[in-house]
C-alpha cells in the first residue's frame, strides 16, 4: 500500500512538472512500428576513459536494433525504434524512467494491465545493481520487461519484488558460486574478500559467505570499502595475515584503488581474483609494477565477437569528422561533467578504435537483451517466414509471458532463462598476461551451468607468477593420511594433525575432524583410513589339529567299545567282578559318552555345541568317578570294615550302598549342571578385542559360582577315590587299584590344571583345542590304567582269571594279616 501511494504520488508530480522531455538527437532516437528503451549513464566519469564503456554499450544497442530490422528472418516487416535516456544519477534521471513507462506525455496509476500501454515495449539497463534496484519497482509494477545487461545482484531475482526484470548478464549467485569453483579447483581455503560498499558488492559478500558453508572454505579477512578508505592498510593487514588469494569483488573504480595500494605498498606473489566487472579491464593491465603483485585471474563472458559490429561503428564514428568540435567538447568537459543530459559530450572525443577496443564485458549482454526482445515479440506477433500479424495489440506483459519459454542460439551462444529470468551462463576463465606488451586476456578455463556446473581449467595454459606450482594459500598444510585434523582457532581451516589410533580411520570426504571407529567386524592399525575386515577365527574340521584330536576320540569311542563287549562276554569271571561286576558297564558308557562331547568343539561354534562340549563330559566323567569312588570303598569295606562294623556293612549290601550313592551323587551333580547351564549359561561370543586383525568365536564358561560348584563335585568325588585307594593299598594284588585309581585321578587333576591355567593366561583358538585334548587325557588315564591291564588279564593271561588264583591271593593275604 506504501509503495503503491509513493508510486501514485511520484507519477501524479513527474506528470505535472517533468514531461516536457525531448529527445530529438537522432544520436539517441530511432523512430520504428514498437520503440525500445535504453538507459546507459552517459556522463559518469572515468579519471582514465571517461564515458567509454557507456559509449560502447549504447552503440551495441543501436547496431543490434539496425541488425534486427535488416533482418529477413527475425521481425520480417516489423521496425523497432529506441529512445536512449542518460542515467548517470538516480537523482536526475527519474524522468527518463517515467517517461519511458507514459504514453502520450502522461501516466494513468492503477491501470489494469489489458488497459495500460506504455511508451515502450521494454527496455533494457541499467548499469549497475544499486541504480537498478532504484528504478526497477517503477518499471515491473506494470509488468513492462526490463531487460538488464549490467546489474548483478541476486535480490533481483525475487520475482515477487521484480516480477518482470530479466537479465542476460548472470546473476551474483552465479558469479560467486564459479569463484568458489575456481578456489575449490587450485585447493585453496584461506581467502580474502574485498568489496565496495554498494548493493553489487555487499550481494556478493553475503552469497559468498553462504556458499563457501560446507566447501572447507574460510574467509579470513571481509572489508567493504569506500572511495575514502585507507587501501594501503586494507592491503597490509591481508599480508600479515598470510593470505595469499584475495576475492575483489567490486566495481572498476575500487579494484583500481586497491591494485594500486598492492603495487605502492610491495605486496608481492599473491593471487588476485578479478570479479567480471574489471576482469577485462584494458587499462589496468597496463599499470606499472603489476608484474609483482602476482597472478590476476578474471570470470567474464566467453568473449564472443559480434559480426558486423567493426564496420558499423567505423560507419557511424564522427571522431575525426569534426576537429573543431572535439576542441569545443574537451574545453567543455570540467563544466559538463557533473551534468546529466541527452548532449553526448564525450562521444565526439572517441575514435572508432576507442569503441571497439574498450572492455567487451557487457557486450554480449546487452546484444542479447535486444535480441531477446526482438525474439519474445517475435512470438506475440506470431510471425512466420515472411511477415508478422501487425493487428495484434502489443502489451509489455505479452513480451514477459513469451521470454519464459525462449530458447535461441545467438552467434554460436546458446540464450534460455530460468524460472528466474536469469540466464543459463557460459562463461570464461580470463589470465591476465601481464608480462608482455601489451598485455593480453587469454582464456584458460570455462564454467557452464547446463546440463550440469562443470567447471574446466586447462593447467598447461596456467603461468604462476612464481613460475612453477599453483600457490600455497591454506591456513594450515593438509594433513597426512591416517591423520584427522584437530581444530586451533576460530577458523575450521586451521588445525592441528592428529594420529587415528588402533582400530579407528579417517574419512576426508566424510569428516576430516574425526577418527570414526571400525565396526567389530573390522580393524586397522593406527594412522589408517579405511578398516580391514577381521577374519573369523575357529577351530575347523579341516585343520590338522583337529583332524589329530577327533581321529583319537574316534579310535577312543572304538578302544572304550572293544573293552565293554570284552567285558560283557566275560562278565562272568573273576577279573571282571572284581573290577565291579555290572558297575563296569556304566563306567564304560559314562566314558564313551563323555568321549562324543570332543567333536562339539570343532567347526564353527553355536550356543548349543558350546553347551555340549562340556556339560556333556563333565557330568558323565563325573558318573564314572562316583563309581570308581564307590567301588574303592567297597574293596576297603569288604576286607577291613566288614570285620570292624559288621551291621553298617551289613545294611550297606542289603540296600545296594553303592547304587544309592552313585544315584546320589550324580543326581547332586545333574543339578548343579542344570543350574550351570541355566543361569548365565556358557555362550558363544565374538572376542574382537584380543587380536587386532581377527574374531575368535569362543564358548564363555558361564557363572563362575555354579561352575566352581560343578567342578567341586567332580573334584571331591576324585578326593574320596584316591582317599579309598590309598586305604586299600596293602590289599591283595588282584584287588589292589590304589595305583591304577591314583595315576589316573593325578592324571585327570594335572590336564584341567594345565587347562585352566593355559586359558587364563593365554589366548588362542587353539585353547579350545586344548580343552579336548584335557578331556581325552582324562578318559584315556581311566581307561588305561584301570580297564586296559584287566582287559589284558582277560584276553592274554587267562590263568590269572580263575577262582583258583583269586582264591589263592585272598589266603595269602589272609595268613599276611594274622602273622602280623
Amino acid at each position: 500500500m506504501l509503495l503503491s501511494s509513493i508510486y501514485t504520488f511520484l507519477l501524479c508530480f513527474t506528470n505535472c512538472f517533468f514531461f516536457k522531455v525531448s529527445c530529438s538527437t537522432s544520436e539517441f532516437r530511432l523512430e520504428g512500428d514498437y520503440l525500445l528503451g535504453g538507459l546507459f549513464a552517459l556522463h559518469e566519469i572515468d579519471s582514465v576513459t571517461p564515458s567509454r564503456v557507456m559509449s560502447n554499450l549504447n552503440q551495441i544497442m543501436k547496431f543490434a536494433v539496425e541488425e534486427i530490422n535488416n533482418s529477413t528472418t527475425l521481425l520480417p516487416n516489423v521496425s523497432l525504434g529506441y529512445e536512449i535516456f542518460d542515467h548517470c544519477s538516480n537523482t536526475r534521471n527519474f524522468h527518463s524512467v517515467l517517461n519511458f513507462i507514459s504514453k502520450n506525455g502522461s501516466i494513468r496509476p492503477k491501470e489494469k494491465l489489458n488497459n495500460y500501454q506504455s511508451k515502450v515495449i521494454a527496455l533494457t539497463g541499467p548499469y549497475g545493481s544499486s541504480r537498478t534496484i532504484t528504478v526497477a519497482p517503477l518499471i515491473t509494477m506494470d509488468l513492462i520487461p526490463m531487460v538488464n545487461y549490467g546489474a548483478t545482484s541476486y535480490v533481483l531475482s525475487d520475482k515477487l519484488q521484480y516480477p518482470s526484470f530479466v537479465r542476460t548478464n548472470p546473476s551474483n549467485k552465479d558469479l560467486i558460486e564459479m569463484i568458489i569453483h575456481i578456489i575449490r579447483w587450485f585447493g585453496w581455503n584461506w581467502v580474502a574478500f574485498l568489496g565496495s560498499q554498494d548493493d553489487y558488492s555487499t550481494d556478493g559478500l553475503k552469497l559468498f559467505n553462504k556458499y563457501i558453508n560446507n566447501t572447507g572454505i574460510c574467509l579470513a579477512y571481509q572489508e567493504g570499502l569506500s572511495l575514502n578508505a585507507n587501501y594501503s592498510l586494507t592491503v597490509k593487514k591481508i599480508d600479515k595475515l598470510n593470505i595469499n588469494v584475495i576475492v575483489i569483488f567490486a566495481l572498476k573504480e575500487y579494484a583500481r584503488k586497491i591494485i594500486k595500494a598492492a603495487i605502492a605498498n610491495n605486496i608481492q606473489d599473491k593471487v588476485w581474483i578479478a570479479s567480471h566487472s574489471w576482469a577485462m579491464n584494458q587499462q589496468l593491465p597496463r599499470e606499472p609494477g603489476i608484474r609483482k603483485i602476482g597472478t590476476i585471474i578474471g570470470i567474464a563472458e566467453r568473449l564472443l565477437s559480434l559480426p558486423g559490429f567493426n564496420e558499423y561503428v567505423y560507419s557511424k564514428a564522427k571522431g575525426t569528422a569534426d576537429a573543431g568540435h572535439n576542441v569545443r567538447a574537451k574545453s567543455e568537459v570540467q563544466n559538463k561533467s557533473e551534468k546529466c543530459n541527452q548532449d553526448c559530450d564525450y562521444c565526439s572525443l572517441m575514435t572508432a578504435e576507442d569503441i571497439i577496443n574498450e572492455s567487451p564485458t557487457h557486450s554480449f549482454a546487452i546484444y542479447s537483451a535486444i535480441y531477446t526482445i526482438a525474439h519474445a515479440l517475435h512470438k506475440v506477433l506470431q510471425c512466420d517466414l515472411n511477415k508478422c500479424s501487425k493487428n495484434t495489440i502489443v502489451k509489455p506483459y505479452m513480451l514477459l509471458e513469451q521470454i519464459k519459454k525462449l530458447n535461441f542460439s545467438l552467434n554460436g551462444q546458446q540464450v534460455k532463462y530460468d524460472e528466474n529470468y536469469d540466464p543459463i551462463i557460459h562463461y570464461a576463465v580470463v589470465l591476465w598476461r601481464t608480462h608482455v606488451n601489451p598485455p593480453q586476456f587469454e582464456i584458460v578455463g570455462t564454467y557452464d551451468k547446463l546440463p550440469e556446473i562443470t567447471l574446466t581449467i586447462n593447467k598447461t595454459r596456467m603461468t604462476w607468477h612464481n613460475n612453477g606450482s599453483v600457490p600455497f594459500s591454506n591456513c594450515s598444510f593438509e594433513c597426512k593420511a591416517g591423520y584427522s585434523r584437530q581444530p586451533e582457532g576460530f577458523h575450521s581451516c586451521c588445525f592441528t594433525c592428529k594420529k587415528c589410533p588402533r582400530n579407528s580411520y579417517v574419512d576426508f570426504s566424510r569428516d576430516p575432524y574425526t577418527c570414526f571407529p571400525c565396526a567389530e567386524s573390522e580393524w586397522s592399525d593406527e594412522g589408517s583410513t579405511t578398516c580391514k575386515t577381521r577374519s573369523v577365527v575357529y577351530p575347523q574340521f579341516t585343520e590338522i589339529p583337529s583332524i589329530i584330536v577327533m581321529i583319537s576320540a574316534a579310535w577312543l569311542i572304538i578302544l572304550l567299545f572293544a573293552v565293554f563287549c570284552v567285558f560283557a562276554y566275560n562278565y562272568d569271571t573273576p577279573v571282571v567282578k572284581s573290577a565291579g561286576g555290572s558297575m563296569c558297564f556304566l563306567m564304560l558308557a559314562s566314558l564313551i559318552l563323555s568321549s562324543v562331547s570332543v567333536f562339539f568343539f570343532f567347526g564353527k561354534p553355536t550356543s548349543v555345541f558350546c553347551l555340549l562340549r562340556n556339560a556333556i563330559f563333565t557330568f558323565f566323567f563325573t558318573v564314572c568317578i562316583s563309581c570308581l569312588t564307590v567301588r574303592s570303598f567297597q574293596i576297603v569295606c569288604v576286607f577291613k570294615m566288614a570285620a570292624q562294623f559288621p551291621k553298617v556293612y551289613s545294611l550297606w549290601v542289603k540296600h545296594n550302598g553303592q547304587w544309592l550313592f552313585i544315584a546320589f551323587s550324580s543326581f547332586v551333580h545333574l543339578i548343579s549342571c542344570v543350574i550351570w547351564m541355566t543361569v548365565n549359561p556358557v555362550k558363544l561370543i565374538a572376542d574382537s578385542w584380543t587380536f587386532n586383525d581377527q574374531i575368535m568365536l569362543i564358548c564363555e564358561m558361564g557363572n563362575t559360582i555354579t561352575l566352581t560348584i560343578v567342578l567341586f563335585i567332580s573334584w571331591f568325588l576324585g578326593f574320596l577315590c584316591l582317599l579309598f585307594s590309598y586305604m586299600g593299598r596293602d590289599l591283595p594284588k588282584n584287588y589292589n587299584e590304589a595305583k591304577s585309581i591314583t595315576f589316573s585321578l593325578i592324571l585327570y587333576y594335572l590336564t584341567w590344571i594345565a587347562y585352566f591355567t593355559a586359558y587364563l593366561s593365554i589366548k588362542s583358538k587353539y585353547i579350545v583345542i586344548l580343552n579336548a585334548v584335557a578331556q581325552i587325557s582324562s578318559i584315556n588315564g581311566i581307561l588305561f590304567s584301570y580297564f586296559i591291564p584287566k582287559s589284558y588279564i582277560i584276553i592274554f593271561k587267562p590263568q590269572k582269571n580263575t577262582p583258583t588264583y583269586f582264591q589263592t591271593s585272598i589266603q595269602n593275604y589272609t595268613q599276611t594279616i594274622s602273622r602280623s
